[in-house]
């Protein structure tokens, strides 16, 4: 149980006072496929999967007081206040007792990322950019029969335009820093696998590849 010791300790250094954790963001657009590579990359290697986005909905339908004021601002199209996902992501991180964690469709914004590394004190090791043109991903879309409101031709481009607007800044930071692995997404799922598995390889035995 987390002493009033330990949480102050926490607030001040972030999760990382409490062990190593290895930290993945995956990014890309609508559509790159970063959702079936998460699956294979937790199978083969081990990692917990976070996605931002089904921690936010979920906490949105908690009814818990934060979960209110999410759903809220999501139906009214507002941005949320910073520092929101990253703490949910924090909880997640503590309560899974796992130490390596693919965080997917996240940072979304530089504000995101900040709030992360500042609350967290954790800098991603890698970040994976699923690079797909937007033709591809607008027929994955189209094409995919999972019934979302959302796969419609008008929103997808939206979407799309909000990925080149907020999140393309994000991978240009961690560029500069060395931490992004770029992976042709636009080939078959099993071809995009081999990529990534010779970036995650050498990190692990080779038998459990």
């Amino acid at each position: 149980m987390e002493t009033s010791v330990d949480y102050a300790t926490r607030e001040e250094n972030g999760i990382a006072a409490y062990k190593k954790y290895t930290v993945v963001f995956i990014l890309g657009g609508p559509g790159s496929g970063k959702g079936t590579q998460c699956a294979k990359i937790v199978e083969h290697f081990g990692y917990t999967h976070l996605s931002a986005g089904d921690l936010l909905r979920a906490e949105a339908k908690s009814g818990s007081e934060n979960g209110t004021m999410i759903q809220n601002r999501m139906k009214e199209g507002k941005l949320l206040p910073t520092g929101v996902t990253s703490k949910l992501l924090e909880k997640a991180m503590l309560e899974s007792g796992n130490d390596k964690f693919l965080i997917d469709g996240f940072p979304r914004n530089e504000a995101n990322r900040v709030a992360f590394e500042s609350d967290t004190k954790i800098e991603p090791e890698v970040v994976l950019f699923f690079d797909c043109s937007q033709e591809e991903m607008e027929s994955r879309l189209l094409s995919r029969n999972q019934g979302r409101e959302d796969d419609n031709i008008e929103t997808i481009r939206k979407r799309f335009k909000v990925f080149l607007e907020f999140s393309i800044p994000v991978v240009k930071y961690y560029e500069s820093k060395g931490k992004v692995r770029k992976i042709d997404a636009s080939q078959p799922i099993e071809e995009v696998f081999k990529d990534v598995k010779a970036i995650f390889a050498p990190k692990h035995d080779k038998a459990s590849v």
